[in-house]
């Protein structure tokens, strides 16, 4: 158990690093591009980019766009892997032998994404870098204009907010995908099938609550 536990660590978040990464850091600094381009008004702050920037991704990009783009990664993974074994019979094979297949080949894929907050975090942190450094090099305002937006009226529980988001969405993209996976029937095309429509509804799902949970955490 505990390979599998480290081999869907490797595949499921390890392996998300890197397009998480790139994904974070150039949407970062595009908000802040538009947030830039958008105050014209010399009335206006220019701290209001670092500010803007930080809210857009800590609170709504970082934890539900990435998770959705996570389902479409992950998800189509973990109801492929799982498909393929329902299709080629190893499932059925593993029940015979007396294994638990559920708890097999679910569990390690729940364990895993509880490491998944990780790499939100990773993804708020270089999205707020993108930002300031598409802010300073495009000349679109100054560090020091920026790092005073980014510390203007914080609040800590927005942090807390968008890591109980997280963890949920975990549990999301650890669940409906092995669900449809698991539960398919069919041949190899049932498999893709499969993996769209698990994709559809752990995207439709994670949408839903991320408004019940600001509604339940903001409102």
């Amino acid at each position: 158990m505990k390979q599998l536990i480290l081999k869907d660590i490797d595949d499921l978040v390890i392996g998300s690093l890197g397009i998480v990464a790139f994904i974070a850091f150039f949407v970062g600094g595009v908000v802040a591009i538009q947030t830039s381009l958008n105050i014209n008004n010399p009335l206006i702050p220019k701290y209001l980019v670092g500010f803007a920037t930080r809210q857009s991704i800590v609170l709504e990009f970082a934890p539900t766009f990435i998770s959705i783009i996570m389902a479409g990664k992950v998800g189509s993974f973990i109801t492929s892997s799982i498909g393929t074994m329902r299709v080629t019979e190893q499932i059925d094979a593993l029940e015979v032998m007396g294994i638990n297949s559920l708890n097999y080949l679910v569990f390690p894929k729940f364990i895993s994404l509880m490491l998944y907050p990780f790499v939100i975090s990773i993804a708020m942190f270089l999205g707020v870098l993108g930002g300031m450094a598409a802010c300073v090099y495009g000349g679109y305002g100054t560090l020091e204009d920026y790092v005073i937006g980014i510390q203007t009226d914080f609040i800590p529980f927005h942090i807390t907010y968008a890591f109980i988001k997280t963890i949920v969405f975990a549990f999301i993209l650890a669940t409906i995908p092995s669900f449809y996976g698991y539960y398919m029937k069919g041949g190899a095309l049932e498999v893709g099938k499969a993996s769209t429509t698990s994709f559809v509804w752990t995207s439709v799902v994670i949408i839903l609550l991320n408004f019940l949970l600001t509604s339940l955490l903001l409102g």
